[in-house]
C-alpha cells in the first residue's frame, strides 16, 4: 500500500542559511516534515554561525534502501510516531535519499587529540547533520546520518559504512540508554542495498543518529589551534544557549560553562565504571560538550574483571584502559579549558573548576557503588570496601555484571558463603543498615543489570545480519528495553561467554 505523502525533497545540494551572529531566540522555520494534517518543524541551528563552522554536503543516493529499526518510542518522543508510517518511505528518508522540507545538510569541523597527538583537521568524514528539532520535553536534537557518504572532512575515505557498525551501535547506544547512562540515541537502521569495501566487501548501512548536539572538545579545539578567537567565542555562545543556558547571566559564563561541562564528564565516567563499560576511544574529537557518551567503535562491556583492561586493538599501550578512563577524561578536560582561556580573562578560575573533577568523579563512583552493593547509607570505611570487592572480582576471574546480581542473592534466607571473607565483611556491613535483606536485594537487582550488551553476542548478532539474518537483531532490541529486570525469554543474552566466544579486541567501525 503507498504512504501518505512525505513533506520530502530530493537530496541535492542543500539549501544555505547564514548569519554573523548567533541570536538567543528559537528561531523556527515553516518547512516541515510529516503527513498532511500535521506538522513538525524542522531547522538547523548550526547554520546560525559562519560557515567555517561546517561544509555544506547532500547525503550521497543509495540504489535500495532497506530499513531494518525504527525506534518506535524513540521517534514518539521526538514527534515522528505517524511520520511515513510506510517502511520504504522511511528507509529513503532515513537513508538520505529524500531529505525532509526544512533540512539543510551539512558535515561539522572540528579537530582531536587522538591518542594524545593533536589533528588539527578531521571533521565529520562519514556523517551529515541533516536538522535539529524538539522532543516532548521541549529539548533541542540533532538528527544525524552517519555512513552517508564522502564530505570535504572524509581525508580520502568513501564516507559510507559497513553494516556491522550500524547494527553495533544501534544496540549499544540503546543499550545504555536503559541503562540510566547518557548517550546519543539510535533512531532507524537502513541497509543501503550497496557494497562497501574495506578489506571485504560488506553490504552498507546507514544509522541515524540522535544527539543533544554534536559539539565535541575537539571542536573548540579546531578553532583555537587557529587563533579564531571570534569564532571560538561564537561556539562558546552557542553551546551555552544549547545545553546550558542557565550559566548565562553568570559573572563569567564562559567558566560557568566549563564547571558544567566538568561536572557533566565525572557522571559520565562514573556511569561508566560502575557499569565495567570500556570506551576504547576517548580522543577530545569523541567527547561531548553534553555529557553523552558518543561513538561505539571498539568499545566493550567488561566480562571477567580486569582493572586495566584493553579490547580496543588500536590502543596498544593501554592508553584508554578501564581504569585509565578517569584520568583521561581529566586530560580532555584539560585541553579544553586551553581553549577557553582564549575566550575567558580569568585562567585561575578554570583550573580550579578543572581541579574539581576528581572529587566528583569519585563521589558520584563511590555513591553509584555504594548502591550496587546495597549500602543505603554512607560510612567511611565503604570506599575500602569497594576496593575489595572489585580486587575479590579480579582476583577470582568473576564476571563483573553477573557477580553483583549473585551478591545480591546470597542475601536470600538459607544462602551458604559464596564469596568467602568478603562476603562475610560485607554481611556485617548490610547489617548495619537495618533493613530486611530482601528489601536490600531487590534495591540491588533495581541498579545492576541483568542483561548487558555481551560482545560476544553482538558479534554474533551482525554474523547473523551479514548472512541475511535479522532476528537476533529484533530480539536483542527488545531485551534491552528493560535491562535490569530477569525474564526468561532473553536468559541466553545474560549468559556470560565460554572460553571459546569470548571476544578479545574489538575494533573501530570506519
Amino acid at each position: 500500500m503507498q504512504g501518505p505523502a512525505l513533506h520530502c525533497r530530493a537530496a541535492g545540494r542543500p539549501r544555505k542559511y547564514r548569519s554573523d551572529t548567533f541570536e538567543h531566540t528559537d528561531m523556527m522555520t515553516d518547512q516541515a516534515i510529516g503527513i498532511p494534517g500535521m506538522t513538525l518543524p524542522i531547522e538547523n541551528q548550526y547554520l546560525r554561525l559562519p560557515e567555517p563552522f561546517y561544509a555544506p554536503v547532500a547525503p550521497a543516493k543509495v540504489p535500495t534502501p532497506r530499513l531494518l529499526a525504527w525506534n518506535g518510542p524513540l521517534a514518539a518522543s521526538l514527534g515522528l510516531a505517524d511520520f511515513a508510517p510506510d517502511d520504504d518511505d522511511k528507509a529513503r528518508v532515513f537513508s538520505g535519499n529524500l531529505l525532509p522540507d526544512g533540512a539543510n545538510s551539512i558535515a561539522l569541523a572540528y579537530a582531536g587529540h587522538q591518542f594524545g597527538h593533536f589533528v588539527p583537521q578531521l571533521g565529520d568524514g562519514r556523517a551529515v547533520l541533516i536538522g535539529d528539532l524538539l522532543n516532548d520535553r521541549g529539548q533541542r536534537v540533532d538528527l544525524q546520518l552517519k555512513g552517508a557518504g564522502r564530505t570535504p572532512f572524509s581525508r580520502g575515505g568513501d564516507g559510507k559504512s559497513s553494516l556491522g557498525p550500524v547494527i553495533r551501535e544501534y544496540i549499544l547506544s540503546e543499550a545504555m540508554h536503559h541503562l540510566g547512562v547518557p548517550t546519543t540515541r539510535a533512531l532507524a537502521a537502513v541497509a543501503t542495498g550497496e557494497l562497501v569495501y574495506r578489506e571485504s566487501a560488506l553490504p552498507g548501512g546507514i544509522l541515524t543518529r540522535v544527539a543533544s548536539s554534536h559539539l565535541r572538545i575537539g571542536t573548540f579545539e579546531y578553532f583555537a589551534a587557529r587563533g579564531a578567537t571570534d569564532e571560538l567565542a561564537q561556539l562558546v555562545s552557542f553551546a551555552i544557549h544549547r545545553h546550558y543556558p542557565e550559566v548565562a547571566a553568570a559573572d563569567d559564563p564562559v567558566v560557568a560553562f566549563f564547571g558544567e561541562v566538568v561536572s557533566a564528564q565525572a557522571t559520565l565516567i562514573a556511569n561508566w565504571m560502575s557499569l565495567g563499560f570500556i570506551h576504547g576511544v576517548m580522543n577530545t574529537d569523541n567527547m561531548t560538550i553534553s555529557g553523552e557518551t558518543l561513538d561505539y567503535g571498539p568499545c566493550a562491556f567488561m566480562d571477567e574483571f580486569v582493572s586495566n583492561k584493553v579490547f580496543s586493538s588500536i590502543d596498544r599501550f593501554g592508553r584508554y584502559a578501564f581504569d585509565q578512563q578517569p584520568v583521561i577524561a581529566h586530560w580532555n578536560l584539560a585541553s579544553l579549558a586551553a581553549c577557553l582561556q582564549l575566550v575567558s580573562d580569568d585562567r585561575q578560575a578554570l583550573d580550579a573548576q578543572l581541579k574539581t573533577f576528581d572529587q566528583q568523579f569519585n563521589e558520584t563512583y563511590v555513591a553509584r557503588m555504594r548502591l550496587k552493593l546495597g549500602l543505603l547509607t554512607a560510612r567511611e570505611e565503604d570506599v575500602e570496601m569497594i576496593a575489595s570487592w572489585m580486587n575479590y572480582l579480579q582476583d577470582n576471574s568473576l564476571d563483573f555484571t553477573v557477580s553483583f546480581r549473585a551478591l545480591a542473592n546470597q542475601l536470600a534466607p538459607g544462602a551458604d558463603i559464596r564469596f568467602g571473607d568478603f562476603e562475610r565483611a560485607w554481611r556485617e556491613r548490610v547489617a548495619l543498615e537495618g533493613a530486611d535483606p530482601i528489601a536490600v536485594q531487590r534495591q540491588m537487582q533495581r541498579v545492576n543489570p541483568y542483561i548487558i550488551p555481551r560482545n560476544h553476542l553482538v558479534e554474533q548478532t551482525i554474523d547473523d545480519a551479514l548472512n541475511g539474518d535479522f532476528e537476533k537483531f529484533k530480539t536483542f532490541n527488545r531485551a534491552i528495553l528493560e535491562p535490569y529486570v530477569e525474564r526468561a525469554e532473553y536468559a541466553p543474552f545474560a549468559v556470560p561467554p565460554t572460553a571459546d566466544q569470548r571476544v578479545r579486541e574489538t575494533f573501530c567501525g570506519t
